[in-house]
């Protein structure tokens, strides 16, 4: 570890800040600081071996005891806090701020422990590529203001915009990108020029004066293109090699820098003209196939992202009707409809009902949290009780969704074992490169200095090991987008890898199997009167039960009761308290108590809802499931490749209508809780398979989070669920199998990709090692294969999809 300290005989410098000590008395080992709280983060990180962050600096920290102590003032105010938060319920906070200066992974580990500096801080994490790190703290223990003080004290000034709270920030690293590209393509342009004697073997008839002359011109065309326009090489190649790994960029930054050194020398003892051009044109070509798979990548991202929202709909109130609408027409002003169990997708104002929010899935705390008319509501919110009414305040933010969604509460402990596979061999193939480039150099050494230069110059450049890299991402980035266009929206890419290596397939019956909506209803028992069927009306309002919702829709003309005491017992059924009476609606055992009684389901192809008004049993519903299109066809294609197997809550009045369809019996369960959904599927993985859950959302959040992959079906109602990995609307449930099928196909295109880039690495390799490249020639071929790599898997990608049918 260097010491950075710069001593004289009057003043002693801070290890960490680089400020002045007072005196000497605040130390640790032989390192001086001029106040505590510098020292106490010297000493985390020395104990993390992190210290070579204080290697990227003159003072990379900035001392507590001399900042700006009113900096961060505005920061407690509270209409600045509601800009600046993403989350606050009182007692938890959310915070994002753009961190410009993290430059290394000693930051990143500082940033993600900054609850040892700080106890109020309960989490925080860093998102690297857009230098940005979230933080969560209790508001009791500490403050934004506080926090950002702390950031700025360790060298992370965080970027505060009060006026664009809601945009994007854009990066400035294309425009610099740009600026590279553009001194490498002017400087290789008039290199090419100035060598045209020495191409066209003229140089011993022009004037001496005019050769050495050019020799300089070149020269100093190639300087900003060696300094400025390849330093991410050098950089990239830097930080690896701190942390004792060789990465794709390192070949590359040998490269180049063999052949300035080695144009250098020629240039200053004029023993030649050099390699200018293939250095700066090695440099143009590399930055050029950086910005193709760079803009290619963004703009399969904005289309993911930004065009395509979750196929979710939210209920909207209007002149006192209630009607759905797609999240993304959801305008500020709207009034909408958040029943029990549904999450809040938007910030709001409670206008009615009595809000009770959990926020576990933004601050991991499930204790709800009371909220009155007149408060706002963050989005991401669950309400546990009775239906409220919310007002929009802000619009929807698709990308505070798509965070809520990968929150790492549900992040599967399956790892992918591609990305695995890809980075063992991308490293390894680095190493392998760059001895075989030394191997080359020496073998070719005794003949001819020229020849071992250009074949350790042209093995280094001439072989893409990042191609290897490249084709998982643009491959799954792609597939991920198809999906997209066709209804089928998921997490993360790696979903792709999970949906290909399921082997048992379980279904939920209600809600995933049948349609939400479409039912034939019958009633039988004591006649329900207006008032009995006002209480049921109402009571069944609050859920989002698929058959909550199908006896809503059915009972109509019925006066809806303000509901004040809402209880939803998952899979056993629902019960309200209003000023006019009591409901109770589920399976017969909640309703009224009887356990174990046997019925005579055979004849009878329904699900069954029991009523209780006022204590009183009054009789159940008949709801007769419509089955969604063409799935006799679907589950056919399916148990051709997969275990299926029957999940359901409701009784078995079904099972021989199901019989049809799902052709092992000893597969199909029913009144399943969710509980004992949990525990199949466990049981399933403990037998070694890889499971895939199909349900309907909220009511089976725990076993679609347990399984391998878990997709949910959405029709008409936001049941959006973070603990699923995927969300497929209900119109192209019959497109499941061919979901699976195009998951399985990119695995093999990622595979045939790998061969290819592979068996094209040792063709050029040997070409190379012979001395047949020329490193020009070996540049131009360099980006050239990494575009191709991403040609060939977007484009196979895209004609698999459409044989296969997909937009």
């Amino acid at each position: 570890m260097d010491k950075k300290e710069a001593n004289t005989p009057t003043e002693i410098l801070c290890y960490h800040c680089g400020d002045v000590c007072r005196d000497e008395t605040v130390r640790k080992d032989d390192k001086f600081f001029c106040c505590t709280g510098c020292k106490m983060v010297y000493e985390i990180l020395n104990e993390n071996d992190m210290c070579r962050y204080y290697d990227l600096g003159e003072k990379p920290g900035i001392s507590p005891a001399v900042r700006n102590k009113t900096k961060y003032e505005f920061l407690g105010d509270e209409q600045v806090k509601k800009q600046v938060l993403s989350f606050t319920d009182g007692r938890n906070s959310a915070v994002t701020f753009l961190v410009p200066q993290m430059h290394c992974s000693s930051c990143i580990w500082l940033l993600e422990n900054m609850n040892r500096l700080d106890a109020g801080i309960t989490y925080s994490r860093v998102d690297f590529p857009k230098k940005k790190v979230t933080i969560k703290y209790r508001e009791e223990n500490t403050s934004l203001k506080k926090i950002a003080e702390l950031l700025d004290s360790l060298g992370y000034e965080p970027s505060i915009n009060l006026d664009a709270t809601e945009k994007k920030v854009k990066s400035d690293h294309l425009k610099k990108l740009y600026y590279k590209i553009g001194i490498a393509g002017f400087a290789f342009g008039n290199i090419m020029l100035l060598s045209f004697p020495e191409y066209l073997g003229l140089e011993k008839l022009a004037d001496p004066g005019f050769h050495k002359l050019f020799g300089w011109l070149n020269l100093a065309l190639s300087l900003p293109v060696f300094f400025y326009s390849s330093s991410e090489y050098y950089l990239s190649a830097w930080k690896g090699l701190r942390n004792k790994v060789i990465n794709i960029d390192f070949p590359l930054f040998l490269g180049i820098l063999v052949l300035f050194v080695r144009s250098l020398y020629e240039i200053i003892l004029q023993t030649g003209a050099g390699y200018m051009d293939s250095m700066a044109g090695l440099v143009f070509l590399l930055l050029v196939g950086k910005v193709f798979q760079s803009k290619t990548y963004e703009s399969m991202n904005f289309e993911r992202t930004y065009k395509s929202y979750f196929p979710l709909s939210v209920t909207v109130s209007k002149g006192g009707e209630e009607t759905t609408i797609p999240l993304s027409r959801l305008n500020i002003g709207d009034r909408i409809i958040i029943r029990n169990n549904e999450i809040i997708p938007v910030d709001s104002i409670l206008f009615r009902g009595d809000g009770n929010i959990d926020y576990s899935f933004v601050t991991g705390e499930s204790s709800p949290v009371q909220k009155v008319l007149g408060e706002i509501i963050f989005a991401g919110g669950r309400q546990t009780g009775s239906l409220i009414e919310l007002e929009v305040i802000k619009n929807v933010s698709q990308s505070y969704l798509t965070a809520l969604w990968n929150n790492d509460t549900f992040k599967k402990e399956n790892e992918s074992r591609l990305q695995t596979f890809s980075n063992v061999v991308g490293k390894y193939f680095t190493l392998f490169t760059v001895i075989l480039a030394l191997v080359g150099a020496a073998y070719w050494l005794p003949e001819s200095g020229d020849k071992a230069l250009n074949v350790f110059t042209a093995i280094l450049i001439v072989t893409c090991p990042c191609a290897l890299a490249l084709a998982i991402p643009f491959t799954f980035g792609n597939i991920m987008r198809i999906f997209g266009r066709n209804n089928f929206y998921i997490k993360n890419t790696f979903v792709v890898e999970y949906l290909s290596k399921a082997g048992s397939i379980v279904f939920d019956k209600t809600g995933t199997l049948t349609h939400s909506k479409q039912a034939e209803i019958k009633f039988s028992g004591l006649p329900l009167s207006a008032h009995d069927l006002s209480l049921v009306k109402s009571v069944a309002r609050q859920s989002t039960h698929p058959l909550s919702r199908k006896l809503y829709d059915h009972i109509s003309n019925a006066k809806l009761l303000k509901v004040i005491d809402f209880k939803e017992f998952t899979g056993k059924g629902i019960s309200g308290k209003t000023e006019e009476g009591t409901a109770k609606l589920g399976s017969e055992e909640f309703v009224t108590g009887i356990h174990g009684r046997t019925e005579d389901f055979s004849q009878d192809n329904s699900s069954r809802v029991y009523i209780a008004v006022n204590g009183d049993y009054r009789g159940y519903f008949s709801i007769s499931n419509s089955y969604r299109e063409g799935l006799e066809k679907t589950i056919e294609e399916l148990e051709k490749n997969y275990d299926l197997h029957l999940l359901s809550g409701d009784n078995e009045s079904e099972r021989q209508y199901l019989n049809k369809y799902f052709k092992d019996p000893l597969q199909m369960y029913f009144k399943q809780s969710p509980e004992n959904k949990l525990k199949y599927i466990k049981a399933l993985q403990n037998e070694g398979l890889s499971v895939m859950m199909v349900g309907d959302g909220l009511n089976d959040a725990g076993a679609l989070k347990q399984s391998d992959v878990g997709i949910s079906i959405s029709e008409d109602v936001a049941n959006f669920s973070p603990a699923c990995d995927g969300i497929l609307e209900s119109v192209n449930f019959s497109r499941l199998p061919d979901i699976l099928k195009l998951s399985k196909s990119s695995i093999k295109i990622i595979i045939t990709s790998f061969a290819i880039s592979f068996i094209y690495n040792i063709i050029v390799l040997g070409i190379a090692f012979e001395g047949l490249f020329k490193p020009i020639i070996a540049a131009i071929l360099m980006p050239v294969s990494s575009i191709s790599v991403v040609l060939f898997s977007v484009l196979l990608s895209n004609f698999v999809a459409k044989r296969r049918g997909f937009k």
